[in-house]
């Protein structure tokens, strides 16, 4: 099955940026900051959906984005428009996609190209050929493959044991390649690599690195080209692999240098604790550079509205999620 799928080479370039990603995500695990506060949260799906359509060709800048998320009006290129505003609905669901399903992503298009192409959600039944950089044509394979090798592509999603860092890479080459619709594959091939980077981490929901390959697109572009012309895929893993390496490195410096909140710490120390009661002690390890009266005073503010129970009084108090 997988001698229908470009080559990928393990080398140690691939095995030292997988060593370390994993590390940069024991390191925001570790340290408590592998879910973002709303604030940067909203900043990078700001930043996801304008630059994976800025790579199209869209105009709009990240403040009109902004705009448009917090229910705006914005003025510019009717399609534009309609182009975010249907990336807004599809990136804001992209946990409920199953990534390993066809009909999910066929689902996804359908939303993401509402409003832009009378054969959304559809694969394509027409021949179709790509301009890479150096105005050279690439034909994809005839329409006729196309559902076949989509199926095929993800049958190895479900059965190849590559890392799934390593999956998310070749699928993304493979759908460019297949390029199973008239419009919309380059948009697709990067929200379905976020999705399936959220099946290893969930740390991927939030991360834009699209924003990466926008800044990298010129190089994007040229690995997708080789690729093509070699059936060697190993260019591109390379590239996305480190996009994503930058992408969680600049999340950890961002959440460092963002000053918490106390609901973000709230909100934080929640998604960590889940159901289990948990006393100030053990809030305060979460975050060991706030003092004891502003722990006090989160756990307050946590009760006052309702997203905390309180049981036991001074050393023997204990606190439980009720909301969230």
């Amino acid at each position: 099955m997988e001698e229908t799928l470009h080559k990928c080479q393990f080398n140690q370039r691939i095995i030292r940026l997988l060593t370390a990603i994993a590390e940069m995500i024991g390191t925001l695990e570790g340290v408590k900051l592998n879910r973002p506060g709303p604030t940067l949260r909203k900043s990078n799906q700001i930043r996801t959906i304008q630059s994976s359509l800025a790579i199209e060709g869209n105009s709009l800048t990240q403040d009109q984005v902004t705009a448009l998320i917090d229910g705006k009006t914005v003025i510019g290129p009717s399609q534009d428009i309609i182009e975010v505003k249907s990336a807004i609905r599809i990136y804001r669901r992209i946990g409920k996609l199953n990534p390993l399903s066809l009909e999910s992503l066929l689902n996804a298009h359908d939303i993401l190209m509402d409003g832009l192409l009378p054969s959304k959600g559809k694969l394509r039944q027409e021949p179709i050929g790509v301009i890479r950089p150096g105005d050279i044509f690439h034909a994809a394979p005839p329409w006729q493959q196309v559902e076949p090798l989509m199926r095929t592509l993800f049958t190895y999603l479900k059965t190849s044991e590559d890392h799934w860092l390593v999956k998310s890479c070749r699928f993304h080459f493979q759908l460019e390649y297949i390029h199973p619709f008239v419009d919309g594959n380059g948009r697709m091939g990067r929200l379905w690599q976020t999705r399936l980077l959220m099946k290893y981490h969930p740390i991927f929901e939030f991360l834009p690195v699209e924003d990466l390959v926008r800044k990298n697109q010129n190089e994007y572009y040229r690995e997708l080209s080789v690729g093509d012309d070699t059936g060697d895929c190993t260019g591109f893993v390379q590239l996305m692999l480190g996009l994503v390496r930058n992408s969680l490195d600049e999340l950890i410096t961002a959440t460092r240098a963002v000053t918490l909140t106390s609901m973000d710490r709230l909100e934080i120390a929640m998604h960590a604790m889940g159901k289990t009661s948990f006393s100030r002690k053990d809030y305060q390890l979460f975050f060991k550079n706030i003092s004891t009266a502003t722990a006090s005073r989160d756990l307050q503010q946590g009760v006052k509205t309702g997203l905390l129970a309180k049981s036991g009084d001074k050393r023997t108090t204990r606190y439980r999620i009720v909301k969230g």
